[in-house]
Parts: C-alpha cells; structure tokens; sequence
C-alpha cells in the first residue's frame, strides 16, 4: 500500500526542482477555485473544499502576506498544510510551476480513452457532463461520491470493489486534497486506463511514472485576467471555459 502523502510529496519536490526560486505575484481565493501566478505569468488553479472549511469570518489567517513570497513555501502547504484550504494553494502553485504551454489544437479526453461497451468505468467524483457520453459508448458506469448531496456510490467497501473490478479510472483531481488519492490508486492497478482529470491536475509527464495513473488530463489558462477574475467572483470551470486550453499528456499502458 502506498503511504499517504506520498503523491502530494512527488509533486512538490518536482516543482521544487523546476523552479526553486520562483516568486508569487498574485493569489485569489474563491468559492470554487483558488488560483496562484508565478513568476512569467504562470498561472495555477486547484479546487476549494468548501465543506472543509471552518466556520468564522477569516478562513485562512496568512491573507495578506502571499504576494512576494518565495513559492517554495506555498508549495511546501500541499503536503504539510493541516486544511484542505493550505493543500489547494500548495497544490495551484505546482500547478502554476508545473504549467506547460497551452496546445494548438484540444484532443477530448473521453475520445483518447477508446470507451467501449466491454469496460467499466469507476468515476471517482461526480463529472455530470461525461455521463451522458460515457453511458452512450455502452460501458458500465459506476460513480464514487463522498458529497452526500450528489449521486453516486458512497461506502467505503462499495468504493473499493467497484475500483478494483473497474477497467477505466476517472479520478478527480480533488483527490490530491482530501487525502483519498493513494488508495484510490492503490486499487486501480488491474485497470487499463487511469486518468487523473479536472482543472486542480498537475500537467508534468514525470508525474506519471510513479503511479498507476497513465493520463493526466488538465487545464491550462490563456487569459489569466479573466480567469482570476472569475475566481475572484465564485465562478468554476463552466465560467471559466472560454478563457480554459484543455490538456492530455498520456503515457501507454497494457491493456486488460
């Protein structure tokens, strides 16, 4: 079984070690997303857990002091923080450190996968748009959903038998948050396809050589002013589309 942390800890020493001076020029916190820029103007976007949050007019007492600060030490917040909120602003600034150039031309992630109606399809985290399209290739669709107010399957047993029988693993990016991701790949390693996918995905190919993860599927900014902008004012991806390059980096894995 893989150590929990573990992954949060990979990330960081390889943001660390692609950038070990970069500078923090601006940080927003919203209702659905935080985003952090770095040095070149790269921006980085992670998920906020609003549920985990504590009740109380100041939810992060470090407000203030971000801009200017070395990234070294916001990163270091992903896999040392004590909140999910300290974990997000870790896990966007990789993200912004990490950040690729955005594509010419987007490729879907769901088409890269090649669905058919002999897999089965474990969702961990709601994804209400790739439903539809995933029950239409014909595969079986199974949803993992700790949220109680969304659909999907929720005990922890359940969980772990639909990950370990499943043939393709969508797994949200939140995972790097809420400290479930290790174990949730540590039962993925049948499956012939596992995507780590949302706007809080890290985008570095090396990632991916240390888990049973194979594709990487994120998000990259174009316009950081419009998407801070829209965190700023409690927007989440569909707000922040139109200013969003989706990205795929995969790696080839056997199939079953």
């Amino acid at each position: 079984m893989t150590a929990p942390g573990f992954t949060a800890q990979m990330i960081v020493e390889q943001a660390l070690k692609a950038a070990p001076g970069a500078t923090v020029t601006d940080v927003r916190i919203g209702l659905g997303y935080a985003g952090v820029v770095v040095d070149d103007d790269r921006l980085g976007l992670a998920a906020v857990l609003r549920n985990d949050m504590e009740p109380g007019c100041t939810v992060f007492r470090r407000a203030g002091t971000l801009v200017g600060e070395k990234a070294a030490v916001l990163l270091e917040l992903l896999s040392e923080g004590t909140t999910s909120l300290e974990k997000t602003l870790g896990l966007a600034t990789a993200n912004a450190i990490l950040r690729p150039d955005p594509p010419e031309t987007e490729e879907d992630a769901i088409d890269l996968i090649e669905l058919t109606a002999d897999d089965r399809v474990a969702m961990v985290g709601f994804f209400g748009p790739l439903v539809k399209r995933i029950e239409a290739t014909g595969a079986e669709l199974f949803i993992l959903e700790l949220d109680p107010r969304r659909p999907g399957f929720r005990e922890e047993r359940q969980h772990n038998e639909i990950l370990e029988s499943a043939s393709v693993a969508l797994v949200t990016a939140t995972s790097l948050l809420n400290g479930t991701i290790e174990a949730i790949l540590d039962r993925t390693s049948g499956a012939r396809h596992v995507v780590l996918m949302g706007p809080s995905t890290p985008l570095d190919p090396l990632l991916l050589e240390e888990t049973p993860v194979n594709h990487l599927a994120g998000s990259i900014s174009i316009n950081n002013g419009k998407i801070l902008q829209v965190v700023s004012e409690g927007g989440g991806t569909p707000e922040m589309r139109p200013w969003l390059r989706y990205a795929n980096l995969l790696t080839g894995r056997k199939k079953i």
